[in-house]
């Protein structure tokens, strides 16, 4: 698949997560598999450009591969003046972020909220389309609610405004993230339109990778909740759609090493405070398959610095590793 003129190595790509694909989870991700990795959505507000939250989100120093930024918004000149901002920065690739259904992103009109009005999605599209000089894509959702189901319509608007690819995630703003994400819609788009069409939604295994493929002919998928504490997954489903067959699923010690590496990229990234804080999050999604009792959750989340957390970690899967040899 390709990206105006950058060409993916494999077709999966991880989502774009506020407060979770930043600089270190996405370097981790593109080790394991993903060929593009969308940075957290950025607001395009001038007055939040140079706050070191929205600076550290769109941070790509020393990131290998295509970078893509994402961006949110309402205002069409404002979208187009983050577009270059962005560019000037090092981005390869804008992403216009459509699909957001929180409320605080919605209640300004921006996120998926952009679906109701599909003039602002042209103003805007065509705004930052002829801003920047790299390519531009869009993520959105397959409508506002089950009764108003506008992609189709959506993606034409994206296809006339020179929209390089696609993301739909399967479900309308009003469902959230609840119930199972439809790909029939998906399916309709990608027969309707001749841009790239990146699936999205509840895509959490090898065999469902492939579902969605069969059902929408999509181009590539689009990995955000599942690859939370499993990275491996992007490594699992390339193997499985290029054998047929699975790869063994990480050991205690594979699980340690990947968990302890994500954990010092985060303390250097965010320091060692705001790090150990960041990190707790990741070390429950890592640690969920394995039992956890609240004891050990309370020690690990009480750690205050770098070390003692590490040192924690440690004993967990010490803890780990003598029960199952037991």
């Amino acid at each position: 698949m390709h990206i105006g003129p950058y060409q993916l190595a494999s077709p999966l790509i991880l989502a774009p997560m506020a407060g979770i694909s930043d600089r270190p989870f996405r370097s981790l991700c593109r080790h394991w598999g993903a060929s593009l990795a969308v940075s957290e959505m950025v607001a395009s507000n001038p007055a939040l450009r140079h706050h070191q939250r929205t600076l550290l989100k769109a941070d790509h120093s020393g990131e290998a591969g295509i970078r893509s930024v994402q961006i949110l918004g309402y205002d069409p000149q404002e979208m187009a003046d983050a577009a270059r901002f962005n560019v000037r920065h090092g981005a390869d690739i804008i992403d216009i972020n459509m699909g957001c259904p929180a409320k605080k992103v919605c209640s300004v009109a921006a996120g998926s909220a952009l679906l109701k009005n599909e003039e602002q999605v042209k103003y805007i599209l065509n705004a930052v389309v002829n801003a920047v000089s790299v390519p531009v894509t869009l993520k959105i959702r397959t409508g506002w609610d089950t009764d108003n189901r506008n992609a189709l319509s959506i993606a034409k608007i994206a296809e006339q405004a020179g929209i390089a690819a696609l993301t739909i995630h399967g479900r309308t703003r009003a469902c959230k993230f609840a119930g199972n994400a439809e790909y029939e819609t998906i399916r309709q788009v990608k027969q309707a339109v001749r841009i790239p069409i990146i699936a999205n939604g509840d895509i959490d295994s090898p065999e469902k990778a492939r579902q969605v493929f069969t059902h929408t002919g999509a181009d590539a998928i689009m990995i955000g909740r599942a690859a939370q504490g499993n990275p491996w997954l992007f490594g699992q489903i390339n193997h499985f759609l290029d054998t047929g067959e699975h790869l063994s699923p990480p050991t205690l010690a594979n699980i340690q090493q990947t968990l302890t590496a994500h954990l010092e990229a985060l303390y250097r990234f965010y320091g060692d405070s705001s790090g150990v804080r960041i990190a707790r999050k990741h070390i429950a999604w890592y640690c969920q398959p394995l039992g956890l009792s609240e004891d050990i959750r309370n020690a690990i989340n009480q750690a205050q610095l770098p070390a003692a957390q590490i040192t924690q970690i440690n004993a967990l899967f010490h803890h780990l590793t003598n029960a199952r040899a037991a």
